[in-house]
């Protein structure tokens, strides 16, 4: 993937980090990391699953090469391949294996978003959806003594995602169109 193509990647999702994820307050946790410039941003244009899957490895042992002083958490963009959910959903599954098969359970979680992201037994449209649609399909590598503490510091971490569904329904998605938060492209 081009540079430029890769740094638009990059700048499309810090807009939609600012915007939405930290904007709506979706993650209470994001801004703190972000203004600390401790969220890494990598791009991944192949759509081969055996690529991504390696490029998944190289920035797991970065994460976990430098102190969460340092790097906190990781964003790998897939802008080359994985529009379909489904097809997205099983490289989540295989992500996930990797992370076990490499003992990282309990040290590394491997979260997802999704432009097409859909709750299981909710419409598609619904607004609530939109608390984990990003502007590409990407994988979000998050330390687990990070979230620990986060989850730690919050008296009701709990309520976060109820909050989340029902301040995107009251958006609307007229509202989250006016955040402009998708693919510039």
């Amino acid at each position: 993937m081009p540079l430029a193509a890769s740094d638009q990647v990059i700048a499309d999702t810090r807009r939609w980090l600012e915007r939405a994820v930290i904007g709506l307050n979706l993650c209470p946790f994001a801004k703190a990391v972000h203004v600390r410039q401790q969220v890494h941003f990598a791009v991944c244009g192949s759509p081969d699953f055996a690529e991504i899957l390696q490029a998944l490895d190289d920035e797991l042992d970065a994460l976990l090469g430098l102190p969460a002083s340092v790097r906190d958490t990781t964003l790998l963009m897939l802008p080359g391949g994985f529009d379909e959910f489904l097809l997205f959903q099983q490289l989540i599954a295989e992500g996930d294996r990797r992370i076990a098969r490499r003992g990282l359970e309990g040290t590394v979680q491997l979260a997802h978003f999704h432009p097409e992201f859909r709750f299981a037994h909710v419409e598609e449209d619904d607004p609530g959806n939109y608390s984990n649609r990003s502007p590409y399909p990407t994988l979000h590598l998050l330390r687990e003594d990070s979230i620990d503490r986060a989850v730690a510091a919050m008296p009701d971490a709990e309520a976060i995602f109820g909050a989340n569904i029902e301040r995107l329904r009251s958006l609307g998605p007229a509202g989250w169109a006016a955040l402009h938060v998708g693919r510039s492209t």
